[in-house]
Order: structure tokens, then C-alpha cells, then sequence
């Protein structure tokens, strides 16, 4: 099963690289936007190397991220250094080595090199990159472990193969209409909010199993991942809230960088220590 998950993977990665079309070029802001004025929105440094060296986007907003992908691979491998036999905690590191990859994609395309990928050289900014398309499958992915993990933690027998099967179909589905949505460009299939609803009913699950799982039999596993998911929740209402209080131009109009993804960013930081703390010496299968 894991071999094919990893391989279903791939597998919708390479139909996209081998079939690169520029399509995705196409699709840019509204209205319009400028490499003078996406430079202007953001925090940036001007790095000399070579001839005319690059432009490093919102140095601080990568720092974050990068921060980030670093505590999801580190969680993954406190899962992983002690499986102990359980498949529950096996597919626990596989979400976070998935997330963690996506993380650096995200980094890389949506901060640090932004300008470069998506700016330079070209009269408009475009609006996405296939470094961005990467990060959203393997993100989803990402959740899918999560939801095969929690599979063996709160499921059994017929519900855990329902579970399971239903995973690895909706990394496919979802694959293949994000590869989709990038190359005829469908705008919608490639964007964060497509991503995040693809990734509801696992968090519905999750929080459900959990709640079940701990007022059933008040355990301190469920207790702790019931908080685990709440956290999650909380984590996104907090970057909802930023985002329609337009947090960025609030502060950078003040001269200070402190964006909405930076607000989603760290508290994801706190979520992955949460786990980290409470977590891997915790999960086990559900026999």
C-alpha cells in the first residue's frame, strides 16, 4: 500500500513535468501587475552575485517557512526513528516528510524567489509557478497520511479500508485536476482555497475520531490529538481573520513585513511543536 501511494505520487508528478505546457503563464493577477509593483508590496533584498545578482523575496516571511519545513521532516523522523510496529505512526512520518517537502516548494516559490520565478524579465508578474503546483499536491498528499495514520489509530476492519482507499483516491483525484487545472489553466483548481477543500473531510475525520475516540475512552492519546486538530482549526480561523483584515497592508503600510501567511506560518511552527511534545510516544494502532 505505501509503495503504490508513493508511486500514485509520482507518478501525477511526472505526467506534469513531462507535459510542461506554459499555459499556466497565462494565467495572471487582476488586474495586471507589474515587477515595480510587486517589488513594492513586499519586503525584499537586492543579494549581488554575478552580474546582476537576484532579488530575495520577503526575507523574513522565508525565514518562516523554511523554519517550518524543517520541524515537519524533524517530526517525521521522531516517528519514525521508533515505528515500534505500528503503521499508524509509519504514515504519520510520511505526512510530515510530504508536508515538509511542500513546505520548501512553497517557500521557495511564494517568498524567497517570488520575484524571480514569477517577475523577472517579464512585463506582468504571473500568477502561479510549478513550483506552487508541486506544493499543492504534495500537500494534499501530505493530509492524505495524516488521514491513513489516523485510519489505523481510530478505524478497523471495513471503516479502516474505506478510509484508507478513500485517501490514496482523493490525492489521485486531486492530482490529476490540479495538473489539469495548471495546464488547460482552470484558475480555481490551482488555487489554496481548492487545496484546503480537499483536504476538509480529513479534518472533519480527524476531529471526530479524536472526540470519539477520547469520551469514549478518555485515553491520553485521543485527548492529545483531539487537541492536535482543534489547534489546526484554530490555526486556520486566525489566517482567515488575517487575511479579510488585509494584515499585510495594515502593517506594511507602517513599515512593518508581517503577512497573513506569516501569521499561518507560525502558527503552524507552534501546531508541529505541539505534536512533537505530545505526540510520537502516544500513537499506536488501533487493534
Amino acid at each position: 500500500m505505501i509503495l503504490k501511494f508513493l508511486k500514485c505520487i509520482l507518478f501525477m508528478i511526472s505526467i506534469h513535468l513531462i507535459t510542461n505546457c506554459n499555459q499556466i503563464d497565462t494565467i495572471q493577477y487582476s488586474p495586471n501587475l507589474t515587477p515595480s509593483d510587486f517589488l513594492s508590496g513586499q519586503h525584499f533584498w537586492q543579494i549581488p552575485l554575478g552580474e546582476n545578482g537576484f532579488v530575495l523575496s520577503q526575507p523574513s516571511s522565508s525565514f518562516f517557512v523554511f523554519l517550518l519545513s524543517f520541524f515537519y521532516i524533524y517530526v517525521g523522523y521522531q516517528f519514525i526513528r521508533d515505528l515500534r510496529a505500528q503503521k499508524s505512526r509509519l504514515w504519520w512520518a510520511i505526512g510530515f516528510f510530504l508536508t515538509g517537502i511542500a513546505a520548501i516548494l512553497a517557500g521557495i516559490s511564494y517568498q524567497a524567489f517570488g520575484y524571480e520565478l514569477k517577475c523577472s524579465g517579464r512585463e506582468y508578474c504571473r500568477w502561479t509557478t510549478w513550483w506552487e503546483i508541486n506544493y499543492e499536491i504534495l500537500q494534499n498528499a501530505g493530509m492524505n497520511g495524516f488521514l491513513v495514520a489516523a485510519a489505523y489509530t481510530n478505524a478497523k476492519g471495513l471503516f479502516r479500508k474505506i478510509l484508507i482507499g478513500y485517501s490514496l483516491l482523493n490525492t489521485i483525484v486531486y492530482s490529476c485536476l490540479v495538473i489539469y487545472g495548471a495546464i488547460i489553466p482552470i484558475q480555481f483548481f490551482i488555487s489554496f482555497e481548492f487545496l484546503e477543500l480537499s483536504c476538509l473531510p480529513a479534518v472533519v475525520f480527524f476531529l471526530a475520531s479524536s472526540a470519539y475516540g477520547y469520551f469514549t475512552k478518555k485515553d491520553n492519546m485521543n485527548l492529545n490529538l483531539l487537541i492536535t486538530w482543534l489547534l489546526l482549526i484554530l490555526v486556520m480561523i486566525a489566517y482567515v481573520v488575517s487575511l479579510e483584515m488585509d494584515l499585510t497592508s495594515l502593517l506594511w503600510n507602517k513599515g512593518i513585513w508581517f503577512t497573513e501567511n506569516d501569521v499561518l506560518h507560525v502558527g503552524l511552527i507552534f501546531w508541529v511543536w505541539f505534536i512533537c511534545k505530545k505526540l510520537p510516544d502516544k500513537i499506536q494502532d488501533l487493534n
